[in-house]
């Protein structure tokens, strides 16, 4: 059974970097969530709308196909802020799912919130994300890894974390 990873965490932590890079690093396919949202999720965070529940289910939805259609280790980048986000992920991947969770302070995050350049979510939906955020309770596969740190250091800690090269 391939083993697949959820790179999870609030808007700027690092999901798409991290998961690039241990894509690099372990040759596994990644696949940016964002690009999973429908067009109308992406205008509604752009105009500085936090999103309902009601509109991110078909996202989730749209992310645990994407692991259940794939025979092959995947690592998909997606904020799972809370539970019951990261049981519809599991559900509809049929298989288990490991999330690897990105923590850092509101103040580390703002800082490389305010760098990104042309990405669609504002820094004013932050306090939002933090106040969703419900992090992987002790019952669900998952690691966290603070992002106080360089990028090697956070992808080598996830590479480990999640058994390195040997994804199967």
């Amino acid at each position: 059974m391939a083993r697949h990873f959820v790179i999870m965490g609030v808007a700027g932590c690092g999901k798409t970097s991290v998961g690039e890079g241990l894509s690099q690093l372990t040759g596994t396919r990644f696949i940016d969530g964002d690009a999973l949202h429908p067009k109308a999720n992406v205008d509604k965070m752009s105009a500085g709308t936090p999103l309902t529940d009601e509109d991110r289910w078909p996202w989730l939805e749209a992310i645990g196909r994407q692991f259940g259609s794939s025979a092959e280790p995947l690592i998909i980048g997606c904020s799972a802020l809370k539970r019951s986000y990261r049981d519809r992920i599991r559900h509809h991947c049929g298989g288990a799912v490991t999330f690897i969770h990105l923590t850092g302070s509101r103040d580390v995050i703002s800082r490389r919130m305010q760098q990104r350049k042309n990405h669609f979510m504002p820094l004013t939906l932050l306090d939002s994300q933090f106040a969703a955020l419900e992090p992987p309770a002790t019952d669900e596969a998952s690691i966290s890894i603070d992002i106080d740190q360089p990028l090697k250091a956070i992808i080598a800690a996830a590479a480990r974390h999640s058994g390195g090269h040997q994804f199967d």
